[in-house]
């Protein structure tokens, strides 16, 4: 090469580059972040996506940008949000929060990859064709939310072995709603107690709900695990404090706000894994390759200064089970 042609060729690069830098900054892949939730109450589950995102090689603002769109417990903006993330073209979506959000993606697009994070059963929902193998484009984490009904009323049993009525909060809006009240009901067949089924999908119904429980003088309480609930979680934690209602939720996350107790899979863990497959499909896995994961075992809290506020003496029993007691 001619020493003139070189320089020439340096010289039309010099040019060029401040052009070919942003385009290479637009090849960097990007996740479209769909939730129910809302993003000041989500954070410890972001960040544990952001975990599994890195276990999988791939981290934000370096070598993956994320875009985040949160619905704030308003399920019907969940179509408009994911109809977003597929004009932004995205590379995968990581519909998390429960149902709502997967079943809005899945409505979005048949040929983006999708990885869920839900409550209830996927192939009951029409979200994938099996668990081992999902077909399509969908897969992702269930944390079996909507099944743990039996044991939690077993739970407020060995806590409250007088109790002869139990109540469950839901949210009528809430796609599962209706299979967890079955499951808590039918429970409650077996152990012989009265279940009084209150809705509320506004902060004031479940002010209301409140109300209604005492004046019915129902001995515990069931939290529904619906996004909107989990997200009024503080609300409901004072509440049950304030009407001095012995509650089981079905996070830890509940407890850690000063709930009572909580049965139920690793939030974190899910997201986590969330993130693992949404990086692994940024690599090149298919989705309809990668088998639904289920929680390999289920976690008890237990706020034991809650219960002495509450004049509750736990039982040894109880204590001896729980993965954790906060004193």
């Amino acid at each position: 090469m001619r020493r003139r042609t070189f320089i020439e060729g340096i010289t039309v690069f010099a040019a060029i580059w401040p052009l070919a830098a942003p385009a290479q900054q637009s090849a960097m892949p990007v996740v479209g972040f769909l939730s129910a939730r809302w993003p000041d109450e989500a954070t410890a589950d972001v960040n544990a996506f952001r975990q599994g995102l890195g276990e999988s090689g791939y981290f934000e603002g370096k070598n993956v940008t994320v875009e985040y769109r949160w619905a704030e417990g308003q399920y019907a903006r969940l179509p408009a949000l994911a109809a977003e993330l597929v004009r932004r073209q995205v590379a995968v979506i990581a519909a998390t929060g429960g149902e709502p959000s997967a079943m809005a993606a899945k409505a979005a697009t048949a040929t983006i990859p999708i990885v869920f994070a839900i409550g209830a059963d996927p192939v009951r929902l029409g979200l994938v064709a099996s668990l081992n193998k999902p077909g399509g484009n969908v897969t992702g984490v269930t944390f079996i939310f909507s099944e743990l009904g039996t044991k939690q009323l077993e739970l407020l049993r060995k806590l409250l072995p007088n109790a002869t009525t139990i109540a469950i909060l839901v949210n009528p809006n809430y796609l599962d709603t209706p299979t967890e009240v079955s499951d808590v009901q039918a429970g409650a067949r077996s152990f012989g107690l009265q279940v009084n089924v209150l809705n509320a999908s506004t902060e004031k119904e479940i002010d209301a709900a409140f109300i209604s429980l005492v004046q019915r003088r129902v001995d515990a309480l069931i939290v529904g695990s619906d996004p909107f609930l989990f997200g009024q979680r503080d609300h409901l934690v004072q509440l049950a404090a304030r009407h001095a209602v012995p509650t089981i939720y079905f996070s830890r996350e509940f407890v850690d706000a000063g709930g009572l107790m909580s049965y139920g899979a690793d939030l974190a863990n899910g997201y986590r894994q969330v993130g693992v497959y949404t990086g692994q499909i940024l690599s090149g896995a298919k989705p309809a390759e990668l088998p639904v994961l289920q929680p390999t075992s289920f976690v008890f809290f237990l706020n034991l200064r809650t219960a002495k506020a509450l004049g509750i003496n736990v039982p040894a029993t109880l204590l001896a089970i729980a993965d954790e007691v906060i004193e």
